[in-house]
């Protein structure tokens, strides 16, 4: 598959906002408002997607809405990149309804997590194009970014220069689970947004890997069961390396039997792989993370504790 990458922002393009998925929920619409002033206030201009605070249940409007509002950011010459307002619920619904062909034509950046996962991966899968798991509008940006994820995020969205992020980092201490060194195209996210992609047109081709995982609010017997379905599809024997990163809100209070740990769960379906896999990365719904660009190709040191980029995730621009 050809791989395309996006052009790095510059201050004063034009970032197109959407909601794939949920929209800012009303308590926190002026958290959103926040977010794009801080856009703004860094030089960019603002073109909000017609559908961006819809309500139809838990989604931002009708499918055929919120799939308008990608269509419409990726067929607008003007707009350089998207970036999600929130994550939340819906994004699969509406995977059969994007124009890819639009992508294709022209690659622009893409940011979101959560919900966002599904839209990475069969972009990824229908397009090659590379996209970044970072922070939101109504989210970080509007919360008050933090300083680690506000330079992650922007040294891949802005510059062509390769960099290492390190799993030990403020209060994180990284989790070996095996060690080695392997390369390939970083691919995941969260995890339950995963799955539901296997068997379809939009699940990228795993086959050398590195494969990132993250979650919250599942109970360890749903990470149990999600893993279960990546090692009988075989995706967990084709990847080069694992990245556990952070799962958050995994107890219920619902619980009436003994449960397993997280740890046990891991390890129980990976004991067997001859790959390094590096858990307590710091990656996911939690305020302090890297942003991960989906697609770009990586080297995964986990005995050193890094990830490192092999190549830029955004094009370089000729020097004419």
């Amino acid at each position: 598959m050809e791989i395309r990458k996006p052009l790095p922002l510059s201050p004063g393009d034009l970032i197109g906002v959407i909601s794939p998925a949920s929209p800012p929920k009303p308590e926190k619409v002026e958290q959103y408002q926040k977010g794009l002033d801080y856009l703004r206030a860094l030089g960019y201009q603002i073109l909000e997607g017609a559908h961006v605070l819809d309500q139809y249940g838990y989604l931002a409007g009708m499918d055929a809405d919120r799939a308008a509002d990608i269509n419409d950011m990726f067929r607008n010459p003007q707009v350089r990149a998207i970036i999600c307002s929130r994550g939340g619920y819906g994004t699969p619904r509406i995977l059969d309804r994007i124009d890819y062909d639009a992508i294709r034509r022209d690659p622009k950046i893409l940011v979101g997590y959560s919900d966002i996962t599904s839209l990475h991966l069969a972009i990824h899968a229908q397009t090659g194009l590379i996209s970044f798991s970072g922070p939101m509008v109504a989210v970080e940006m509007g919360k008050g970014i933090l300083p680690l994820t506000e330079t992650s995020f922007w040294r891949q969205l802005t510059q062509t220069r390769r960099f290492t992020m390190k799993a030990k980092t403020g209060e994180y201490v990284p989790r070996v689970y095996h060690g080695g060194s392997g390369e390939g195209r970083l691919l995941g996210g969260c995890l339950s947004l995963i799955n539901p992609l296997i068997g379809t047109p939009y699940m990228p081709n795993f086959e050398g890997a590195i494969l990132v995982l993250e979650d919250i609010g599942e109970d360890v017997y749903g990470i149990d069961r999600y893993l279960v379905q990546l090692r009988l599809a075989g995706i967990l024997d084709q990847i080069n390396g694992l990245i556990l990163g952070q799962f958050l809100d995994m107890d219920s209070g619902e619980k009436s039997e003994p449960s397993l740990t997280l740890d046990q769960v891991i390890q129980e379906h990976t004991h067997k792989l001859k790959i390094p896999i590096l858990g307590n990365f710091p990656y996911g719904h939690q305020d302090y993370k890297y942003t991960m660009p989906i697609g770009c190709k990586v080297r995964l040191d986990a005995d050193n504790g890094t990830l490192a980029l092999l190549e830029s995730p955004v094009e370089k621009i000729a020097v004419v």
